[in-house]
């Protein structure tokens, strides 16, 4: 349930990133295939959190269940629409679509015992075949001589940002780890020292000679 919410999640943001695209591209023919896909990914947005709420409504009252949805792809990987060129973003479209159609065709091939979970899926990949499709299409025709150069640069790109959560990711684990390393090793360490100076420390006021407490006429 909580997958579906996040490919919803997804889902809506990357029609966000391709409605800005049909904005800015000065290509009437791709504008409109923007626009058409922009549309095709809020409605997947939206299927996967319809069903999410009906297999919600349908588990037993727990009002105690919270519902994690932080976690998303961001859409096209926080792509920088305004700074990409239309063969450029092609290219990323059509490698990001390959990916959710193949993602895709794996939970609908595992989701049997589920029928309307797995018709959702079915429903989307024919959208998610039509926008591979298209994007190579249209990528071949804007940029005859460069169009694999453009998609081998475009899977570098998603490898590159998925190494860079991976590497966050296991970045914050290594730092929980030491962090409670020392809380156990180190931290004990330190009171046992603390506790034994606070022994050679002699009870009540100290007194200070006058020379100390003389007025201070300089600021050292």
């Amino acid at each position: 349930m909580q997958k579906l919410l996040r490919f919803g999640e997804t889902e809506i943001d990357g029609g966000r990133d391709i409605l800005r695209a049909a904005e800015v591209t000065r290509d009437p023919l791709l504008r409109r295939l923007y626009l058409v896909h922009a549309v095709d990914e809020l409605r997947h947005g939206q299927l996967f959190r319809r069903r999410a709420a009906a297999m919600l409504h349908a588990l037993p009252a727990r009002p105690e269940i919270e519902l994690d949805v932080s976690f998303s792809d961001h859409g096209l990987d926080d792509l920088q629409v305004d700074q990409e060129n239309d063969d450029t973003l092609l290219a990323f479209l059509h490698v990001a679509e390959k990916a959710a159609a193949s993602r895709f065709t794996l939970y609908r091939d595992a989701l049997q015992s589920d029928p309307a979970t797995r018709s959702v899926f079915e429903d989307i990949l024919q959208d998610e075949m039509f926008h591979m499709n298209y994007t190579l299409t249209q990528l071949i025709r804007v940029s005859p001589e460069r169009h694999r150069g453009r998609i081998w640069r475009a899977r570098f790109s998603r490898l590159w940002k998925a190494y860079l959560r991976g590497a966050s990711a296991l970045a914050g684990a290594i730092g929980g780890v030491i962090l409670t390393i020392q809380y156990f090793a180190i931290l004990p360490l330190f009171a046992f020292l603390a506790k034994r100076a606070e022994r050679r420390e002699s009870p009540g006021w100290t007194t200070i000679s006058p020379q100390r407490n003389r007025s201070l006429s300089t600021q050292y």
